[in-house]
């Protein structure tokens, strides 16, 4: 390569690196022997909360939970009476580790030219040193599901855990969903057209009569057209949300709707074949001019009337920097008729369910991953500090861009007061 050359691809690559640092946190390393924090009110999810409880856990996975529990005389101890520990945080819904800067295209990699890319797969592009991901879990978000957009299918998500050296360490399920767009009929016509061909596709390689020159897009919707892998449809307005309805039921296809603004309107559908839905945000605006005020924010009290499983996402209001706010949209629903009970199981267990991730988090229960955080409070109040954090078993760093930020400028005026 010319001299020229490799002087102008050195100064492309450091332009780059320029407008995407990477963050200083060092990911955590697995502790020697359990951790066991005491007399902490443990916050299961899936059960009643347990007061000065005990939670115990070794390499990575929760050992004990409970009021009398044996601690091993080799557990490092941490004393937290008057402190809370909930599971992680779950934001369903991001674009967490696939962008940075939006406003530079450079730090942007959830989107891929064309119309059809079931075979793009969120995690293999994910960021481990993004600024975003400390900011995130620093309040307590530990897990989320980054997901591409564009095109009629945008390829597949992925849920993460915040914290690893490099996006294999992050990835707890690779492909969690299928992204797919559904707002005519005549995206709907394009959509059964692929989907038939992918079942072709499918059965002649089942067959094997012939040799079937691979394709890694139809390849791609094996577990799509099988059953095992859901899609997930953008749907609001409840003529889209009834349109994917039906073309889920034609297909044979697990449906979950993103959005789900008019769901109560669905409801008899929706419980019929158990469509849950994964509300974009709490924190946005109606969507008809004659809408109550407060429908997007009674939205999720709604559903829960109507017997339709929900999480709580808040993609629409920030796919990224805010994703921190999370529980914060909780808050809201909880103001507008949802228990607290019911909110924080909307932001923990619940996503985890539906995502198809439960066996390992969402709840505080023996043999979990121990993804769970300390605060000084309430997670839904904004006054409440998350004190200490551990995905997996491993500890968390919580300082940030921010924080260091805040220690800088503090140092500053005490300075100036000299």
């Amino acid at each position: 390569m010319p001299f020229s050359i490799r002087l102008l691809t050195i100064i492309a690559i450091a332009c780059v690196v320029g407008v995407a640092p990477a963050s200083d946190q060092i990911p955590g390393a697995m502790p020697a022997g359990p951790v066991a924090i005491v007399g902490a009110t443990i916050h299961p999810v899936s059960g009643p909360a347990i007061k000065k409880g005990v939670l115990i856990f070794e390499q990575g996975k929760i050992t004990s939970v409970g009021e009398k529990v044996k601690i091993p005389k080799n557990a490092h101890v941490i004393k937290a009476a008057g402190k809370h520990v909930y599971p992680g945080l779950f934001e369903p819904y991001s674009r967490i580790g696939l962008t940075e800067i939006s406003s530079v295209r450079a730090t942007n990699d959830y989107r891929e030219p064309g119309r059809l890319n079931p075979n793009v797969t969120a995690h293999v592009s994910v960021d481990p040193d993004g600024e975003i991901i400390p900011v995130t879990r620093s309040n307590g978000v530990l897990l989320t599901m980054t997901t591409p957009t564009g095109g009629l299918i945008s390829g597949q998500s992925a849920v993460l855990q915040l914290d690893g050296w490099t996006s294999e360490d992050m990835t707890l399920l690779p492909r969690a969903g299928m992204i797919v767009s559904l707002d005519s009929e005549v995206e709907r016509e394009r959509l059964e057209a692929f989907f038939d061909e992918a079942r072709r596709y499918r059965q002649a390689q089942q067959e094997a009569k012939s040799t079937i020159l691979h394709d890694a897009r139809l390849e791609s919707m094996d577990k799509v057209v099988s059953g095992d892998q859901p899609i997930i449809i953008s749907a609001n307005g409840a003529k889209t949300i009834n349109r994917a309805i039906s073309f889920a039921n034609e297909q044979k296809v697990k449906l979950i709707i993103f959005g789900g603004y008019d769901a109560p309107q669905c409801q008899e559908l929706m419980k019929k074949y158990d469509i849950p839905v994964i509300i974009s945000a709490v924190h946005r605006k109606p969507r008809q001019r004659d809408d109550p005020y407060d429908a997007a924010y009674t939205l999720a009290k709604r559903l829960q009337d109507s017997g339709i499983r929900f999480c709580i996402s808040g993609y629409e209001r920030s796919n990224s920097w805010n994703a921190r706010n999370l529980p914060y949209h909780a808050a809201t629903a909880v103001a507008f008729g949802l228990s607290k009970e019911d909110a924080i199981r909307a932001i923990t267990l619940s996503p985890a369910e539906i995502l198809g991730v439960a066996k390992r988090v969402g709840s505080l229960e023996k043999g979990k991953d121990a993804t769970l955080f300390l605060c000084d409070g309430d997670p839904l109040e904004t006054a409440t500090q998350t004190q200490a954090a551990w995905i997996a078993g491993k500890p968390v760093d919580l300082s940030n861009k921010q924080t260091m930020l805040y220690e800088k400028y503090q140092q500053k005026y005490e300075q100036s007061k000299e």
